[in-house]
């Protein structure tokens, strides 16, 4: 699907069609020899490692935001490399709060029901993560590390007034920093009705919905979407759904659906049954990460949500994005050795 996406921006800017796909292909080999690395490292390990992992993605987060040594793509300095070779910090700093968090929480579980002394703590390393990914700016990212760690406290037995409350002052932030930037009300705006801008904010959805439309049930066919021809733009990346609903239609998205509710399945299978709460609740975390990611990528690409620069789990063009999830499912897949079944 990448090379299907891309080919045609690739010839016309690269002059090598198979320009991105060689890219992906080269970060899959990488993503899954780490994966079977990680597969076999036992998954307490990352109790042990876990702060010293989000100490140095934090470093990271902070020298991204240096002009001259982070990199700027799309509008947001997330990116740290050398020409075309770069990672994306804010990536795996995701699968970092999840490992500390999980940490945390197994080891404090009875002041978790405390607001002060649980709560506010657990929450607090989150924020300050989610402030500098937003210092980027990244929304996308910053809200599924915030989502997934919500659902991991959650999990662990917080208590849900405390949620409320904090669901309140979480719906204030997000309106406030919808309104503190221009384009994320453009974004808004363009949610609610793209035709009002269809050249400009609403452009993207439009093009979107274009691909998915006329795809009907059976699709295009393989390689012959028209949307990729310079209309919907960067195919390949966030919006690479719209592409593959149009290629194969109804029955295509809905199977990769089916395929990301199957692996959410056997996540929550394994996390139940994992000999130990930290086994259950970085289960949890991983799961969770993809289930949110999934959903938010999908519904922005179908125009269920505003757009925000959301990958699709394993299919979207991008390197960081493709190897953390690998690495990820490589935690996954240690922990379900162990599980009881």
């Amino acid at each position: 699907m990448v090379y299907s996406a891309s080919a045609v921006w690739a010839s016309y800017k690269f002059d090598d069609a198979f320009f991105f796909a060689k890219r992906q292909l080269l970060f899959a080999g990488v993503g899954v020899i780490a994966m079977f690395f990680v597969m076999n490292v036992e998954y307490w390990t990352w109790r042990t490692w876990s702060k010293l992992g989000i100490i140095i993605c934090f470093f990271l987060l902070i020298l991204v935001l240096i002009p001259g040594v982070g990199l700027v793509r799309g509008g947001a300095r997330s990116w740290l490399g050398v020409g075309a070779f770069s990672i994306q910090p804010s990536e795996f700093t995701k699968l970092a709060m999840i490992a500390f968090l999980a940490k945390y929480l197994s080891e404090n579980q009875k002041r978790i029901t405390s607001f002060k002394k649980g709560l506010v703590p657990s929450l607090g390393l989150v924020l300050v993560a989610f402030a500098m990914i937003m210092l980027q700016p990244d929304l996308g990212t910053g809200a599924v590390m915030v989502g997934t760690c919500v659902v991991m406290i959650f999990i662990s037995g917080a208590k849900i007034s405390h949620f409320a409350w904090l669901g309140v002052l979480g719906i204030a932030g997000f309106i406030g920093l919808i309104l503190s930037a221009p384009y994320r009300i453009a974004r808004i705006t363009s949610y609610l009705d793209p035709w009002s801008d269809p050249l400009g904010s609403g452009f993207q959805i439009i093009q979107s919905l274009y691909a998915i439309g006329p795809g009907g049930l059976m699709g295009l066919g393989l390689g012959q979407s028209r949307q990729k021809f310079y209309y919907l733009p960067e195919p390949q990346t966030d919006f690479i759904f719209a592409i593959l609903s149009e290629e194969l239609g109804f029955i295509g998205g809905s199977f990769v659906i089916l395929l990301f509710a199957l692996l959410l399945w056997r996540g929550i299978r394994i996390a139940l049954r994992a000999p130990d709460l930290f086994g259950s609740l970085l289960a949890v975390g991983i799961i969770g990460m993809v289930a949110i990611q999934v959903m938010i990528n999908i519904g922005v690409v179908t125009g269920l949500m505003p757009v925000t620069g959301i990958t699709l789990p394993f299919l979207s063009y991008g390197g960081s994005s493709l190897t953390l999830m690998l690495v990820a499912m490589g935690v996954l897949l240690n922990i379900s050795r162990y599980a009881k079944f």
